[in-house]
């Protein structure tokens, strides 16, 4: 399976992927900006790169009509969001349906969209976490394939919550990937996600902080 990973800063869940040792083939690493350390990470493995600044283009449609141009070239099996900070529009996520995945840093559908920690602060929520899901036109909304919990502590600030949940971004992101890869995601009729067992029978998972 051909894996394109998109970035948009230090590749910190790419860093996880790659760890992962994942039965696939990540082809290449995309950013939306040219600086981001993550494509230095990526150089570091041999994995092709390429950049392509947002700020170029005039439209966000003109842009991801760009991108697709660029991922179509790998042949992806699967497009993977790691820290890609750009609203998709709908040309790309449907063109990509049922093959892009992305990470949030919230138990969705809570906290969509940015600043999902400190708005979990705010609101005195006791648990927090992240969740890997399928994308859709819909922001942050699309079907869950896994989530992790970490608790609220009562001297968490955002950066100490940030940290945390990062953690278990780092498990789940890859186990999704593999899940995936595996051919054990299954999309039913209603929108919502079945994991299956190597036997075919369904299988439940939600992750806390050890």
């Amino acid at each position: 399976m051909r894996i394109v990973v998109l970035i948009s800063g230090r590749g910190s869940n790419l860093q996880a992927i790659l760890a992962a040792q994942l039965p696939a083939q990540i082809v290449a690493v995309i950013s939306n900006k040219p600086d981001a350390t993550g494509l230095q990470v990526a150089q570091a493995a041999g994995i092709a790169t390429q950049a392509l600044a947002h700020t170029t283009f005039a439209s966000r449609a003109e842009f991801d009509k760009a991108m697709i141009q660029i991922i179509d070239g790998y042949q992806p099996d699967l497009v993977v969001l790691a820290g890609y900070m750009r609203i998709l529009t709908d040309e790309f996520v449907n063109h990509y349906q049922g093959r892009l995945l992305n990470i949030h840093p919230s138990l969705l559908p809570s906290y969509a969209g940015l600043n999902t920690h400190q708005r979990a602060l705010d609101d005195g929520v006791k648990v927090h976490g992240c969740t890997v899901h399928f994308v859709t036109p819909t922001l942050d909304h699309g079907p869950i394939i896994i989530q992790a919990a970490v608790p609220v502590l009562n001297n968490d600030n955002a950066d100490s919550l940030s940290e945390r949940v990062l953690c278990m971004e780092h498990q789940i992101y890859p186990t999704a990937i593999h899940w995936f890869i595996g051919g054990r995601i299954q999309l039913a009729a209603d929108g919502k996600v079945n994991l299956l067992n190597n036997n075919g029978s369904e299988q439940t998972v939600f992750y806390t902080e050890p």
